[in-house]
């Protein structure tokens, strides 16, 4: 089987992590990965970012399906049901407004700048050796901090349920692929 250039795209989710470990300003590239898939959903009105260049879905297929790090059980019932799915978005979504809501407050110089990373929206890990000052505002910082939490964050569970189920059990609760089916059943009722 031929292997094209979107075949390659866990290399960017890897470097992406990485780079981020060096230099949490890197975070904001993580937008590449929430916007293109909802612009594709819109414009096309199919998952072909899930089903073709999601990055973080190889690289847990590749994980667990080549190196055998998946137990290759079948994710629970629960896990794949509606209500576990757009609850875990509600709460994602949440998650991602308090991250913007601390972002402002460093933007209104009503809180200083957090220089940790918070790993299942729980665990604050120091992460000052990633960022020292630069000419942009520390809110832009806070937000890259915040936003490397929630990708850090969801591939951390990514990786987890990978080990547990099948290696990309991930994609069955992933809120991209949740708000990118959404728009895409709203998108094909209306043609």
């Amino acid at each position: 089987m031929k292997k094209h250039w979107y075949d390659y795209l866990w290399i960017v989710s890897l470097l992406y992590l990485v780079l981020g470990f060096f230099n949490i300003l890197f975070a904001w590239l993580g937008l590449l990965c929430f916007f293109i898939p909802l612009i594709i959903s819109v414009a096309k009105g199919n998952k072909g970012y899930c089903n073709q260049y999601c990055g973080r879905g190889q690289l847990f297929g590749l994980l667990g399906g080549r190196f055998g790090l998946s137990r290759r059980k079948d994710i629970p019932k629960w896990m794949k049901s509606k209500a576990f799915r757009y609850g875990f978005l509600i709460f994602f979504l949440a998650m991602f407004i308090v991250m913007l809501w601390n972002t402002y407050l460093v933007f209104a110089s009503a809180q200083n700048l957090s220089q940790a990373v918070t790993l299942l929206w729980t665990f604050d890990l120091p992460w000052q050796w990633a960022y020292h000052g630069t000419l942009f505002h520390n809110g832009v910082a806070q937000f890259a901090f915040g936003f490397y939490s929630v990708m850090l964050t969801s591939t951390v569970l990514g990786l987890i349920t990978m080990v547990l189920f099948k290696p990309r059990s991930w994609c069955v609760y992933c809120p991209m692929g949740t708000m990118t089916q959404l728009i895409c059943k709203v998108k094909n009722k209306k043609a």
